[in-house]
């Protein structure tokens, strides 16, 4: 397993890369996926995911975390859950948004950190939410993972 953490917002935030890697390998875990996978994640301000935002899906605003799929589902390849080493994509995640969200739902910024990087991981696996049922079945399962735990109750 390669798990590169790109920190561009400062040393405080360097806590996440030990729980994003825990929460790697659990989401592999619940997803029978191979452990042999290179994932990516960097934090960022609002200016670079705007511009990201903007650059790549046409959306000139911020947003609170985006993916970059490596592995996307093409016919006569091996599946996602076969190859036997993926470099499945990256993940930027904002942390001003994430601490805007956090405070708006009233819960702690680790819960909203956690929830953002499952929430890229799982589209890096070809998860989605375009309709009602792709969104149910991943929220459920963003929820699985994380769980309830006293780490991400609100400080």
């Amino acid at each position: 397993m390669e798990f590169e953490f790109i920190n561009h917002m400062g040393a405080a935030y360097d806590r996440y890369r030990p729980e994003f890697l825990k929460l790697l390998k659990k989401t592999l875990r619940q997803l029978e996926m191979t452990d042999e996978v290179i994932v990516e994640v960097s934090l960022v301000d609002n200016e670079s995911i705007k511009r990201l935002n903007r650059d790549y899906r046409g959306q000139d605003r911020e947003t609170d975390v985006i993916s970059f799929a490596f592995q996307d589902a093409v016919v006569g390849e091996t599946s996602i859950k076969e190859a036997p080493f993926l470099d499945l994509g990256a993940i930027v995640i904002s942390t001003p948004k994430a601490e805007a969200q956090a405070e708006a739902y009233g819960h702690s910024l680790d819960r909203e950190m956690a929830f953002l990087f499952i929430h890229g991981l799982l589209h890096l696996c070809g998860y989605d939410h375009q309709n009602p049922n792709e969104e149910e079945r991943m929220f459920a399962l963003q929820d699985a993972i994380i769980g309830k735990r006293e780490i991400y109750e609100k400080r």
